[in-house]
């Protein structure tokens, strides 16, 4: 007989030595993740360089610097061709802002990312945002480093939820550095991507964006990304007033911005044309707000810097509220490649300079960064991640009160505004239901001593099917009140009263029925049973049923138990390789038969 727990061994935590294992390999992974973001923004820099100046360089540039030349207008049209073009013959995974695909992945496909995502979705994204996509590169770098974490996960042999937070673990990095970040993007793994709070999960995800931001200081230097003054003068109350406010203000324009992207992406999925075209349809857009408004053209961390450090004029934030959002839900719906982070702060900055000049005076640019951070945490729904952010982008701790105060105020009335996220609504209407509220399961508060029956009826070991036919006679003869009517599963014991083997009321009625009445009982029994100790758990009882494939959570069970390998490493041209192919060539059409585990599963 198994026993699943021993008396004595609940902990608080499941993790073990697997969890040493996996964070070496996220701290790889880490660093791996770093260079692709640093890769990212070099290639985005040289696509800029392509579209809008016409030279091969590296140098950081935003394409309105360029000048205001009508021809520009057809930069973006080409990119979203070329986009198109890389998504329908190469792979479509390549669409979409990165964020809502890594979720898809980590809770639907159980990790698995195709290893051509890695490279092509960086490449679709420079060409996105190089030729004037008014996108981020920070949710492309997620999938990106996830795509990595993924692949890394399949070649080794791993449980499902080793490869999950592997996947979680380079995601996570990859926007650690790219905003420099590694504190935010540790609780973004919490909030959005991990769907559980393990410690297994957690340290190689806390080490991956360390990793990641240590290599970053490397490649791109130790400065903030945007440079503010910090806040040394005290918040007041008529501040904190002015966040709230602030934060309830941010909640509607997130849900208006999410309602028109899901709105174009409707309007595009009835376009009478293949979806290859419509990243170019949405950089006609494109083209035209930036010939109107250039500065809504490209990345724009200049221009959030611009509005951080307090020069904007009603100009500059009209043009971002109105024009900026206008390209930016219409080109997002497009379904083409680009990132959703930069564009919520920037018009989130905007809106929080527009109301600044309503609200109690701070200090300069304060404003801006309670709006960025209030409009991002009720956009993506993580008010800690968009809370700390502020903090790691500009190095201001001085303003954590207002900030916190008004992410969260913004998260509470998204939730009650918005029945999906941006991130999850894509999934809802493909049919795919997805609750980010997280709760203790209540099968862990439970002993199997609190749910057990004490007075069952046992046979001995040594009971013949008559014994049994007799049993099941008088049981029917007093009915629904008989002592042992309710069972289901019979044990048999030794003279000692120690359980030898069961038998459910099925079994018990199949033996009673056949013609050898004589046999022993213990024949037809199951001699070897899983057995769980009175302390433990109801969900350690239900993952031992699964296990033994006697009841539901068999996915929970294969996720955390089966280490395969999925994918295996070939050389192309090796002998193996050619004669497989060969045989699969003239073998015709090959039907799968089925092995019996697989037959037991489908039972």
């Amino acid at each position: 007989m198994k026993t699943s727990e021993p008396t004595g061994a609940l902990r608080d935590y499941s993790a073990n030595s697997r969890i040493l294992y996996t964070s070496s390999l996220a701290a790889g992974l880490g660093a791996v993740s770093a260079v692709l973001a640093w890769a990212l923004l070099e290639m985005i820099a040289l696509c800029t360089n392509l579209f809008y100046f016409q030279k091969w360089s590296f140098v950081d540039r935003d394409p309105w610097q360029a000048g205001r030349h009508w021809w520009l207008v057809l930069m973006p049209v080409l990119g979203g061709l070329i986009v198109g073009l890389i998504a329908r013959y190469l792979s479509p995974r390549v669409r979409g802002h990165g964020m809502p695909e890594a979720v898809e992945t980590i809770v639907f496909n159980g990790g698995r990312v195709q290893p051509r995502v890695a490279i092509l979705k960086p490449i679709a994204t420079a060409i996105s945002i190089g030729s004037g996509g008014p996108f981020g590169a920070e949710g492309p770098v997620i999938i990106t480093g996830g795509a990595v974490g993924s692949v890394l996960g399949q070649l080794l042999p791993m449980t499902g939820s080793e490869r999950t937070v592997l996947m979680v673990a380079g995601a996570s990095a990859g926007m650690a550095a790219t905003f420099n970040c590694p504190m935010s993007a540790t609780l973004l793994a919490v909030e959005i991507l991990l769907f559980e709070w393990k410690p297994r999960s957690l340290v190689p995800v806390a080490i991956a964006c360390v990793t990641a931001g240590a290599v970053r200081r490397l490649l791109l230097g130790p400065d903030s990304v945007l440079q503010m003054v910090p806040t040394g003068a005290p918040i007041y109350h008529s501040a904190m007033l002015g966040a709230l406010i602030l934060g309830i203000i941010a909640a509607f324009v997130a849900a208006g911005l999410s309602s028109s992207v899901h709105f174009f992406e409707r309007m595009f999925e009835h376009l009478p044309i293949h979806w290859m075209w419509w990243p170019a349809i949405g950089g006609v857009v494109i083209g035209l707000c930036g010939y109107i408004f250039p500065e809504s053209l490209g990345v724009g961390y200049s221009v959030i810097q611009q509005l951080i450090s307090g020069d904007s004029g009603w100009k500059l934030l009209a043009g971002i509220l109105v024009i900026k959002s206008i390209s930016w839900v219409f080109s997002l719906g497009s379904n083409t490649a680009g990132g959703i982070l930069a564009p919520l702060l920037m018009i989130g900055g905007a809106l929080g300079a527009a109301l600044g000049h309503l609200m109690p005076i701070m200090s300069t640019g304060a404003w801006v960064l309670v709006g960025m951070c209030a409009v991002l945490s009720a956009a993506i729904g993580a008010p800690l991640t968009s809370a700390m952010l502020a903090l790691e982008l500009t190095h201001n701790g001085g303003l954590m009160l207002p900030v916190l105060l008004s992410c969260v105020a913004a998260y509470a009335v998204s939730v009650l505004v918005m029945p999906r996220s941006m991130l999850t609504e894509n999934l809802s209407r493909r049919g795919l239901h997805l609750s980010r509220e997280f709760g203790a399961d209540p099968l862990e508060a439970i002993l199997v001593s609190q749910a057990m029956h004490t007075s069952v009826f046992a046979l001995p070991e040594n009971a013949t099917r008559k014994d049994a036919a007799d049993w099941l006679r008088k049981m029917d003869e007093r009915g629904s009140e008989a002592w042992g009517h309710w069972q289901r599963l019979f044990p048999l014991v030794d003279g000692e009263g120690r359980l030898t083997g069961t038998l459910t009321r099925a079994q018990l009625i199949a033996a009673a029925r056949k013609e050898d009445l004589s046999v022993p009982l213990a024949q037809d029994a199951n001699r070897n049973p899983r057995t769980v100790s009175p302390v433990t758990t109801l969900r350690s009882c239900a993952m031992s049923m699964a296990e033994s494939k006697l009841k539901g959570r068999s996915e929970e069970a294969h996720r955390e138990s089966d280490r395969e390998r999925v994918l295996r490493l070939r050389w192309p041209f090796s002998p193996s390789n050619h004669h497989r192919a060969a045989a699969a060539a003239h073998s015709g059409p090959v039907t799968h038969v089925p092995s019996p585990e697989e037959l037991d599963e489908a039972d």
